[in-house]
Parts: structure tokens; sequence; C-alpha cells
């Protein structure tokens, strides 16, 4: 008897995750540090909000169904902006606005993939990229990334087989916190061009990338038909509630995309969408101010780490929202997160949450998603690490 498509994965980690803290109590002198979500827990800035108020009580079209591919307005927006920030040529035909990027992944794989199919994902990866591949009756491929977390291209093309459909990148990366660089994504990009394959983009924390000017080149000369990149809204305006992302890909990929769209949610949110153009258009300011906010964050992480590299850790990766962490204990961190909520009052993931089961590595692994935590409460959390004996 065959089984519903659900069945096919895991259930949700973070979800999991939260489960961990029921019945749990922390004390006044040691408040819980959670520091396992990668989304801003702050509501939108003020003038957002009153924009956003202005727009429910004044824009009668917010509340009504719109274009399935989104406000042509914020099509538009996004083109001139990646236009400028890449160097590149995109124009509004080649953007669809999505009801977050998860949605705009998934309609990505639903325009390439039919049962059987291949997608080749680093690991550790994006562990809502992997269930959504299972539940599309698509075959994860997992790429070994090794110490720095960098994924090798020539590794990659040993896994294509005749099924291989795409090759997904997350950068900056989730989980690990790496950026990778122009070359990296340059030599994926001609291998999978080379091979007929697509390559997959998710740039949902670019606008944290620690280095200045554009991260690639992927959007110079021709380039849609190989590329599909991925955005989010949600982290740049504090958005995640919204449900706002975007993708980026050929006029021909997004016709098939708003196939997907229609049947799924008809119209992206017409509320968060207006506000992500408002935002766009007029928080420049605002949102450089909050990326030097989390590279010094970044940069607390590796001013304090010392403390646990004495103790046996390693820093394997970190930027973004993320610390990607090695522990030096023979308890696998499946069961020493949970432990660790309890114990130390730290909640955070284990590295088996972003490999395959079968994939010994994660049991040695923690990520620490920083975004929301401040100096102070970074120095507490290392503090607290370097002070457990499980």
């Amino acid at each position: 008897m065959s089984q519903p498509r659900t069945s096919q994965t895991f259930s949700p980690p973070v979800m999991e995750a939260r489960r961990w803290l029921d019945g749990v109590t922390h004390p006044d002198d040691r408040p819980l540090l959670n520091v396992s979500q990668a989304a801003p827990v702050a509501a939108p800035p003020l003038v957002l909000r009153a924009e956003m108020a202005r727009i429910v009580m004044e824009e009668a079209e917010a509340h009504l169904y719109g274009p399935v591919l989104g406000l042509p307005a914020l099509r538009a927006e996004v083109a001139a902006q990646w236009t400028k920030a890449y160097g590149g040529d995109v124009s509004p035909d080649q953007v669809a606005i999505t009801s977050g990027c998860n949605q705009a992944f998934a309609a990505a794989i639903a325009t390439l993939c039919a049962d059987g199919d291949e997608v080749i994902l680093p690991v550790p990866y994006y562990f809502n990229h992997a269930m959504w591949l299972d539940m599309s009756g698509v075959v994860t491929v997992p790429l070994q990334t090794g110490p720095d977390l960098i994924p090798d291209p020539e590794h990659a093309a040993a896994l294509i087989t005749p099924r291989t459909r795409a090759i997904v990148l997350v950068s900056p990366n989730n989980p690990g916190g790496v950026e990778y660089s122009a070359q990296t994504l340059a030599a994926f990009r001609d291998l999978c061009r080379t091979r007929g394959l697509t390559l997959i983009v998710d740039e949902t924390y670019r606008d944290f990338d620690a280095r200045s000017g554009a991260p690639h080149d992927l959007f110079a000369g021709a380039w849609d038909d190989t590329l599909i990149q991925l955005y989010s809204f949600s982290k740049a305006y504090r958005l995640t509630g919204h449900r706002v992302g975007a993708i980026v890909a050929s006029p021909a990929r997004l016709a098939e995309v708003e196939k997907f769209l229609d049947t799924v949610t008809i119209c992206p949110n017409q509320l968060g969408q207006r506000a992500a153009l408002w935002g766009m258009r007029h928080l420049g300011d605002w949102l450089a101010d909050e990326r030097l906010e989390i590279l010094d964050r970044r940069a607390a992480i590796r001013d304090h780490f010392p403390v646990l590299a004495a103790k046996g850790w390693d820093l394997m990766g970190c930027g973004a929202y993320f610390a990607y962490l090695r522990h030096p204990y023979a308890m696998s961190s499946a069961d020493l997160a949970p432990w660790l909520v309890e114990n130390a009052g730290i909640l955070c993931l284990p590295g088996t949450m972003f490999r395959p089961s079968d994939d010994p590595a994660g049991a040695g692994e923690l990520r620490i998603a920083f975004a929301n935590v401040e100096r102070a409460a970074i120095a507490e959390l290392f503090d607290r690490l370097a002070r457990i004996a499980p």
C-alpha cells in the first residue's frame, strides 16, 4: 500500500525543539537563551508598521486577490535594485513574488523535477529543503563539504547522474553561516551549464553578508538559462509573519511557477508585498544599520569563542545569523541539545537535524542562531557552554 508524501519525511525540527521546553522551568538567574530559530523576533520598525496601518485603512486593493506572480511595482523594484547591486541585468518579467522563500524553493522544484529525479544539496543542509524534496518524491543527494563547510564543484560533478536536475546552494549559508566566494559560485554555475542542470542559489541572508559590494557575478551576461535565485524579505524587514519572498528566473520558468502558485496561494500576501515595497524604497539606511548590528554579533561570537576552544570545541562556520559548532563530547547532539535546555537553559538545534539520518557527522555538531541575542547574551551563552559536563 502506497504511503502519503508527508509520511516520507521527518517532523519539522523547530517544532520538535520547542517541545523540549515543555515542563522545564528556568530560574530567574539563568533565563532561557533561545538560539534555535533563524528569524527576527522583533516587529518591523515603527515607521513601517505605521505605513502598513495606513495601507490597511486606505488601500482597498490590499485586501483583494492580486496578480499570481506578485505586484508589478514590487517585481520592478526587485529587478532594478538587483541590477544595480549585482552589476547584471534583471528585468521585471524575470522576478516573481512568493509567499516566503520556502515557497519559492517549492515552486522551483515543482517546475524542475519529476518522481525519482535527484537534487544535490551540500550538507549540512537547510532542513526544509530536504523535507520538500522528500515530499516531492525527489531524491536528496548529499554533497559533503568538509571542515570549512564550503562545497567543492569537483565533488559535486562526481555525484551527477542522468536523473540529476539541480544543485542547491545557500549563501550566506544556513545552517553553517559561511559565505561562498564568487569563484565558488561561478564554478558551480559553469558546472551546471555544462551538464544541463539548474543552479538554485538561496540568498535569504544576502542583506547580512559581511562583504561589501556584490557577492558574485552570476547575473552578468546571459544567466537565466541556468540560474534560479531565491530571496526572502522576512529577514530584511522583519516581515516573517507576512510571508513574502521572491524567485528570480527566466520568464519561461516563471510561467511554470505561476501554475504552482495559483493552485497553492493564488497570490502572495498583499499587505506584506506593499510593506516590502515600501521597505525597499525607504528603509535602506535602517537596513544598513541592522546589517552592522548582525555583523557585530558575528564578531562577538569570534571574540568569545576562545573560552570554548579551550574546552575542545571547534567553530566550523560563522556568518549571517549562524554559528556552527563541533562539540567535544561522546553524547550525540541529538541528546545533547535537549539536555542543554534543562541543564544549561540553552535552546539550540543539533547537527543531526541538518544531515541525513545515516550521516554520523551531525552527532558532533550544534547550530547557534544568534540574530536575536546581543553581545552580553553571547558571552553568557559561551560561559554556560564552557561549564557543562554532560
